[in-house]
């Protein structure tokens, strides 16, 4: 390892105190917490099997630490790229011959033109130091390069390559062999999307931004001013010389420059403020109370995840309208005031403003009343898509069209209402003020007591004064479009907020004992939410090490909301849930769900539209490694899914889904229990998981789950 890598590595051990001093260098406000030390089985597996072992306690310590860490690999060909503009990250090095595994922390680029590619890199003295890219890469890529790099050598050799060319033929070489194998062992650090909304602008710099934008506006209403004073003067008194036009040319010349600077402030903090908020909605989707998911179904979500759109849209848009305009109503209002018209004119512009006012509150109605005809017919649709086929088998055709018209003509009925509410407030307010203030200057154009200064002024105010209408109209269209989209939008939002405390750190890594209590119900009460009566009542159960629990019932006795609870998919409403011992806020979450996985019942799981390998390792590991690959596709073969596989062309990476391949019932429910399977859990809970398939199959998929799974839970009725 060379010298300026030895400098900045920390041993692997420390990744927690690495992780937090990373964070806190990227301004990411960690929680001041300690974090557990390294169990040694990790450290272990580590130094055994490589960065990828690092894996689930990286995230974990970074979750402890109220931040997210992502894994990431790259081809052999752009791992360069990677480490360059990774930071912050975390990457961690494989153990060599004579030196453990170390981690090294990147904390930005050095930008040089004369020296090679460098990072910065934080030490354990806290110390940034630059590294060169070139001597990071060869230090994590260095496993891969090693198995390959002597023969290249001795094959360079006896083609009698010269010395001085050997370097670079060695790594072209090297790319050949190498250009598309996956390197990993990279973390990248960043706030956690259910951090509080305006720590995320202050680290994105959208105030910065801001601040820039509203100085180029104000510098040129400024300069429009005076554009309009050299006019307007040179104009009304006959003297427009070559000197007056020159100053007006030269000052409309400066406004392009301060045009492009807020227009180019702007679309970046559109850019910025919508990236973070798609990050927290999706988010939100994933931490959203499954319960919440259950009762809205895909219609209700589906219209939630369209009005997503229309409030990044259209608050981005009509804020930066509004915040652009706020200050050009305030310009008008002193400029009508000094202007011929006096203070009649400044009155009247707060009082026409006020109407603007009314006028936007009448539009924000009808918005509201076209949003909720729009979603319902959504829902209504979407609906009517997922039980298509329920209905033709099931119900009249005389009926499928039933309350369509109805619906439709409170939908035209609000959209009429909506657009003439919209044309009164984008085209009267605006140009209705346009045309008063113009009359209320008569008076002063008639007179002779004006000036022709006087007079440009007040001309150029109420031309100003009705610009800055037809800024705050539109602005306020969008603001009110987005705050009605918002009501839908809004529990998606705040779901992102929803996190637990992550768990013990032996529930990252650590064996069972034979026979140990796995999991521990006493008398465990679930109810729905809004129901009077519990689903289960008083319910106790004890799972040890290598049991075999079948459970048994009538439909609707709650076999699957048991499973689900212990599944750690559902909160009981009373009782205690103890997994080894511990409950759930203990345990953590996500730790809970990777000890005790569950295959849900077939109208609760989903094929996505991907690869089968996909949808295979999904709840495991993606992208997967070759290891991870074969022991899917010896899976398959076990569940009876290999005819499937040959028939397959491009077998495990051959789409299937709606898009793509289409699945059976029975091979739907055997693709679900092998990615249930494939996570390596404790406990694996497969709920009616055997019920579409003939007595041959299930007998051969009981007896692969019986091999593979440590301890077992069977749902199926009697």
């Amino acid at each position: 390892m060379s010298d300026a890598l030895a400098a900045v590595t920390w041993p692997v051990e420390r990744v927690g105190e690495a992780l937090e001093a990373l964070a806190a260098r990227a301004g990411f406000a960690p929680r001041d917490v300690e974090v557990p030390p390294m169990p040694d089985e990790v450290a272990a597996a580590i130094a055994r099997d490589g960065p990828d072992a690092a894996g689930d306690w990286i995230e974990h310590a970074a979750a402890w630490l109220g931040v997210e860490a992502e894994g990431v690999d790259a081809g052999w060909a752009e791992l360069s790229a990677l480490l360059t503009a990774a930071a912050p990250a975390l990457v961690v090095l494989p153990a060599g011959e004579a030196s453990p595994a170390r981690c090294i922390l990147l904390t930005g680029r050095v930008y040089s033109v004369f020296r090679e590619a460098s990072v910065r890199a934080l030490g354990p003295d806290l110390r940034d130091r630059a590294v060169p890219v070139e001597a990071l890469r060869a230090a994590l890529a260095g496993p891969v390069e090693a198995r390959f790099a002597e023969p290249i050598r001795a094959m360079l050799a006896r083609a009698g390559v010269p010395q001085r060319r050997m370097a670079r033929a060695h790594r072209e070489m090297l790319r050949q062999r190498l250009g598309v194998t996956r390197v990993r062992g990279c973390w990248l650090l960043r706030m956690d999307p259910g951090d509080a909304l305006g720590r995320h602008l202050r680290h994105a710099g959208v105030a910065r931004r801001l601040g820039r934008m509203l100085a180029a506006q104000l510098g040129l209403y400024a300069l429009s001013g005076v554009g309009w004073y050299i006019l307007g003067r040179g104009a009304l008194s006959g003297t427009l010389d070559r000197a007056w036009l020159a100053g007006w040319a030269l000052t409309l010349l400066t406004t392009v420059p301060l045009q492009l600077v807020g227009a180019w402030q702007g679309s970046f903090l559109a850019l910025e403020a919508g990236a973070i908020f798609k990050q927290r909605l999706l988010a939100g989707a994933v931490r959203l109370d499954p319960e919440v998911v259950r009762h809205q179904g895909a219609g209700g979500l589906l219209g939630r995840v369209i009005e997503s759109s229309a409030v990044e849209a259209s608050a981005l848009s009509g804020a930066t309208a509004s915040i652009a305009a706020a200050p050009s109503v305030v310009i008008s209002v002193v400029a009508l005031g000094v202007g011929p018209g006096g203070a009649v004119s400044a009155v009247a512009y707060a009082l026409w403003v006020l109407f603007g006012v009314m006028l936007a509150l009448r539009y924000g109605a009808a918005r509201r009343a076209w949003t909720l005809s729009r979603v319902a017919m959504t829902n209504d649709l979407v609906e009517r898509m997922v039980g298509h086929r329920t209905r033709l088998a099931q119900e009249s055709p005389a009926r499928w069209h039933d309350g369509e018209d109805k619906a439709l003509e409170r939908y035209l009925d609000a959209s009429r209402a909506l657009d003439r509410a919209q044309a009164l407030l984008t085209v009267v307010v605006p140009r209705g003020w346009t045309l008063l203030g113009i009359a209320l200057l008569a008076p002063a154009l008639a007179s002779s007591a004006s000036t022709a200064a006087t007079l440009a002024v007040g001309v150029g105010a109420v031309v100003l004064s009705g610009g800055a209408l037809r800024s705050v109209t539109s602005g306020l269209v969008n603001l009110l479009a987005a705050g009605i989209a918002w009501r839908e939008v809004a529990p998606l939002f705040r779901a992102a907020a929803r996190r637990t405390r992550p768990g013990a750190p032996l529930f990252v890594a650590g064996a069972t004992v034979d026979g140990a209590v796995v999991l521990d119900a006493n008398e465990v009460v679930f109810r729905h939410e809004g129901r009077a009566e519990p689903v289960l009542r008083g319910v106790s159960l004890k799972v040890r090490a290598g049991d075999r629990v079948l459970l048994e019932g009538p439909s609707g006795g709650g076999k699957s909301t048991l499973g689900a609870l212990l599944a750690g998919l559902r909160a009981p409403s009373s009782g205690l849930l103890l997994l080894h011992g511990l409950d759930a806020r203990s345990v953590g979450e996500l730790a809970w769900r990777r000890r005790v996985v569950a295959a849900p019942q077939f109208h609760e799981n989903h094929v996505m539209t991907h690869t089968l390998a996909f949808n295979l390792l999904m709840g495991r590991r993606w992208p997967p490694t070759d290891e991870d690959l074969v022991e899917a596709e010896a899976l398959c073969r076990e569940l009876d899914l290999g005819p499937l596989l040959d028939r397959m062309p491009s077998g495990l990476q051959q789409m299937v889904g709606e898009a793509g391949w289409k699945l059976s019932h029975g091979e739907q429910s055997r693709l679900f229990m092998a990615r249930a399977l494939l996570q390596g859990a404790e406990v694996v809970v497969l709920d009616e998981s055997f019920a579409a398939l003939d007595p041959e199959t299930l007998r051969r998929a009981l007896e692969c789950a019986f091999r593979r799974c440590p301890s077992l839970i069977v749902i199926a009725h009697p």
